[in-house]
């Protein structure tokens, strides 16, 4: 995608819960390695699976201050190699769904999007809207509170690199 290509040409630090929970996790990890992008774990070795903590994919490596993981991105930039970072971040555990009720959803909507042969770029607005609707709205719950959360660890990265003069 467009976000993976940006990520290999600019240099920036990324904060996110994973990949879109409706995506290939292991294609997109592959893609990153392949583009060069590194992936940190904040607080974790294990990719996150955007809505679920876990998903079976180690990170590159895992911090566990978020001024280590400052010292490693102003590392990652200093070398110059113009590639981005990626920063792994997990929704925080009392917003994580039960894998199972996860998992059993998107399927669910999988299915019925390859029913209504939804395709392209229709495909992931659909599938969001149909596990809100099939979580009776966890999902937008917990959206919410991976992005404060997310929002909350990129500011402490960035008043990190700003204190370590990165």
């Amino acid at each position: 995608s467009s976000d993976l290509t940006a990520l290999a040409r600019f240099p920036v630090a990324v904060v996110c819960a994973g990949a879109k929970a409706v995506l290939d996790l292991a294609r997109t990890i592959e893609a990153l390695e392949s583009l060069g992008v590194p992936v940190y774990g904040l607080g974790t070795g294990d990719f996150p699976a955007f809505y679920v903590r876990e998903s079976g994919l180690s990170v590159d490596h895992r911090f566990d201050t978020v001024d280590d993981l400052a010292a490693a991105v102003r590392n990652h930039f200093q070398l110059g190699l113009g590639t981005g970072v990626v920063v792994a971040n997990p929704i925080p555990l009392e917003h994580e769904l039960p894998r199972a009720e996860y998992e059993q959803a998107l399927e669910h909507a999988v299915a019925e999007a390859a029913e209504m042969k939804v395709r392209g770029r229709l495909l992931t607005p659909f599938l969001l809207d149909r596990l809100a609707e099939l979580t009776g709205g966890k999902t937008v719950a917990a959206n919410l509170a991976l992005l404060r959360n997310n929002a909350r660890a990129a500011a402490e990265l960035a008043v990190a690199l700003a204190r370590q003069g990165g």
